[in-house]
């Protein structure tokens, strides 16, 4: 978009405010609001703020950063009269961009992509969350907003109004909405939307996240993404599917002479998620609670393997081919930081387009894995995915891919954050060591 344009959305939509977005090295949403005075400001870049503040950004010394607005995703925001947003990249006084910026990171892996002569990642997400109803104080009580269970609709289906609120502010923001259902859990839903190139679809996620919880506070309900908020029942993933695509707009996953119709260039592909998806967990599984979903019984992946259909494992091929033919990921969850996540997706794929010989591919697994023993499995040669943020902190300090990926200054002090939040984890008292030792 060019300025004139952004003046008359801010004209035809009585914008007042603009909140100039960007993401911290965890994944949450920051930003600095200015009144729609300071758009040339703005656009020009002169909008600075105090990157000491924000987590795994700079030191107090080195306080002064820039936010350098997208000017494709200025968007009224239909849940603040008078806002609009745009998102940011976040730079450094002497103009060159901050090494420590997520999004940066990312557009870095999308540059080297691009180097190996592919033209686009696309990417389309499948974030699940729960309603849970919320006390008169405005705090949740944990209870779940219905009983309902996978595609229920009313009256069983408690969420139905609360979803279709949600698709329609989507839709009205630019989304295109695929499909909205109940899930397996009680309170539990899923909204899916059109795939992206990478960026964008990174930007869209942290957008939605955003919706989804405005959305359900306004009807009385917290939405949350938490991985696993409730014991014995499913956790909320957020599947992630992958292609590649050329400049000419051909899938490069697809070949129609292929048995299974994937391209030796997809094959490469998973080779590389695979062969790195524990270094990985730390990024698409980054918090103590992911990693009680991770676990049988309720069709979160935990080994490290792929196949067509067969939704014990970690990659999936979901049956169309042609342009629509991709790779599911499906151990991410929504409280990944999507930008570093992707980074790393991206980055371990193209390593196994590189550097996966012929005689190395992995072949695909058609046995349900959960109703296999540990031994047989091990047998397989097949690999678990980490069963703790303790295990998947070791595996991600050893990866010299994503270090190289994540660069100098975010992998330490990410590995830092990580290493400390295991640490106040692991040396907490839970409920459960109460209940079961405190008589003994």
């Amino acid at each position: 978009m060019t300025k004139e344009d952004i003046k008359k959305i801010i004209a035809d939509n009585h914008i007042l405010y603009i909140r100039m977005q960007f993401t911290d090295m965890l994944g949450a949403i920051k930003a600095v609001e200015i009144p729609v005075t300071k758009l040339d400001d703005a656009i020009e870049n002169k909008i600075m703020f105090d990157g000491s503040s924000i987590e795994g950004f700079v030191r107090i010394k080195e306080a002064d950063m820039y936010l350098h607005p997208d000017l494709d995703t200025f968007l009224p925001l239909p849940f603040e009269e008078g806002v609009a947003r745009f998102v940011c990249d976040v730079y450094m006084p002497d103009g060159k961009p901050f090494i420590g910026d997520p999004r940066y990171v990312l557009k870095k892996e999308v540059a080297k992509m691009k180097e190996m002569g592919i033209d686009t990642f696309n990417i389309g997400f499948e974030p699940e969350f729960y309603l849970f109803k919320l006390k008169e104080d405005g705090t949740p009580d944990l209870t779940p907003a219905d009983r309902a269970g996978y595609f229920d609709l009313s009256p069983f289906d408690g969420g139905e109004d609360v979803r279709k609120e949600i698709a329609l502010m989507l839709e009205s923001m630019g989304f295109v909405v695929q499909a909205s259902h109940h899930e397996v859990g009680p309170g539990q839903n899923e909204i899916t939307f059109k795939y992206s190139d990478v960026v964008t679809a990174c930007d869209r996620v942290q957008t939605f996240k955003q919706v989804v919880k405005v959305v359900a506070r306004k009807r009385g309900y917290l939405a949350s993404f938490m991985p696993k908020p409730l014991q014995g029942q499913a956790g909320n993933g957020m599947h992630t599917n992958c292609s590649l695509f050329d400049s000419r707009g051909h899938n490069l996953f697809y070949d129609e002479n292929d048995p299974m119709q994937l391209s030796l260039l997809c094959r490469k592909w998973i080779c590389g998620l695979i062969n790195h998806c524990r270094d990985l967990a730390l990024l698409t599984n980054p918090i103590v609670n992911s990693y009680k979903r991770l676990v049988s019984g309720f069709e979160a992946p935990i080994y490290a393997c792929w196949s067509d259909a067969n939704r014990s494992s970690l990659i999936r091929i979901p049956a169309a081919r042609g342009l629509a033919t991709r790779t599911e990921m499906r151990n991410v969850d929504p409280c990944a930081n999507p930008y570093l996540a992707l980074a790393g997706i991206l980055a371990c794929g193209l390593e196994g387009i590189k550097e996966t010989s012929e005689d190395k591919l992995i072949a695909p697994v058609k046995d349900n894995l959960f109703a296999l023993s540990d031994d047989v499995i091990a047998e397989m040669g097949i690999k678990h995915l980490p069963e703790t943020l303790h295990e998947a902190v070791g595996e991600f300090k050893r990866s010299a891919l994503l270090r190289e990926t994540l660069g100098e200054h975010i992998f330490p002090r990410y590995l830092e954050a990580k290493e400390r939040e295991w640490k106040e984890y692991h040396t907490s008292v839970s409920e459960y060591e109460l209940r079961k030792y405190l008589g003994r």
